[in-house]
């Protein structure tokens, strides 16, 4: 009878450090792109900066921040630890 020492992980969103902060990149970069797709909506300033959005940038923002979520999520689930663990 044989048995293997090599055990494999599941990886998960809140397992290691790097998918904490991977899935707080992903939770803040959407909250920070819904809320530039909604100034731009509104036609509003951007509030720091002062940077007029239009209707146009807003979904711009829209869509390359969930990218951006999605591609940290992706990488928060389903990456293998390091060489630390």
């Amino acid at each position: 009878m044989t048995s293997s020492t090599a055990s494999t992980r599941n990886g998960g969103l809140l397992e290691t450090p790097f998918s904490m902060g991977a899935t707080a990149v992903a939770a803040v970069t959407t909250l920070l792109s819904v809320f530039i797709a909604w100034t731009g909506y509104n036609d509003g300033v951007f509030p720091v900066i002062g940077y007029q959005l239009d209707i146009l940038t807003g979904a711009v923002a829209l869509v390359f921040g969930l990218t951006l979520a999605l591609v940290a999520l992706t990488a928060a689930a389903y990456m293998e630890p390091g060489f630390g663990e």
